[in-house]
């Protein structure tokens, strides 16, 4: 992705929270330059990589394959000093924008649709070797417990919500005429770098064309504090 396009995304989404009334932390608006003197004291919001993901998983199709993010709070498999055993995020879904299908191997998560239009998402279990199962999928929608086909597509409308558990294949995207989704995300520890299975091989984290000066950093991108 450009730069400009992450920028231009980026303010996309601050417009957007603010018109769903949604507050973000005074770090999610941090220059550049304000990372460069962010001491020790903030090495939980790097280490934990908090702060903003805007992905197009690599295919370089932002609009039809894509997600931005921002990651409120977070623990750690690596670093024993922050034992949040908990994350949440803030997810932006753009119209027939779709997240891939992938599953988790160690988080369970709560998908929720917070407001704005409605959210899609489509389940499958995953067989022994990683595939999609053919087998019918437990669901869990705000306490209610049922089983659905495989494949099935399930809507959210604001105020829904859907539990995942683990080697539960999803993929989910906002529906078509109802306008962007402001979605949360509540859930164990995230890593993105070992309990992501993609059930094709996609990037995670974008390749960037520097074509200008970033807005705001993403969360893999923070400088070391100053020593």
């Amino acid at each position: 992705m450009k730069r400009s396009e992450i920028n231009a995304v980026l303010a996309e989404c601050v417009q957007f929270c603010k018109a769903q009334n949604f507050n973000l932390p005074p770090f999610a608006f941090w220059s550049p330059e304000q990372w460069t003197k962010a001491g020790h004291e903030y090495d939980e919001i790097r280490d934990c990589r908090l702060g903003w993901d805007i992905t197009d998983f690599g295919q370089g199709r932002f609009e039809e394959v894509g997600l931005s993010l921002f990651t409120i709070r977070n623990g750690s498999t690596k670093f024993a000093q922050y034992t949040k055993p908990y994350c949440e995020k803030l997810l932006i879904v753009g119209e027939g924008q779709v997240t891939p299908f992938h599953f988790h191997f160690s988080k369970i998560e709560d998908i929720i649709c917070r407001a704005g239009g409605n959210l899609l998402v489509q389940v499958y279990n995953a067989t022994e070797d990683e595939q999609l199962a053919d087998t019918d999928v437990p669901v869990s929608i705000d306490g209610r417990r049922f089983t659905v086909a495989a494949g099935t597509i399930l809507r959210l409308t604001p105020g829904e919500s859907i539990t995942l558990p683990q080697r539960n294949y999803h993929k989910f995207w906002g529906e078509e005429g109802k306008g962007k989704v402001l979605v949360g995300e509540v859930s164990a520890v995230n890593d993105d770098e070992v309990d992501n299975r993609f059930l094709e091989p996609l990037g995670r984290f974008p390749a960037i064309e520097e074509d200008e000066p970033p807005l705001y950093l993403l969360c893999n991108e923070y400088p070391p504090a100053p020593e």
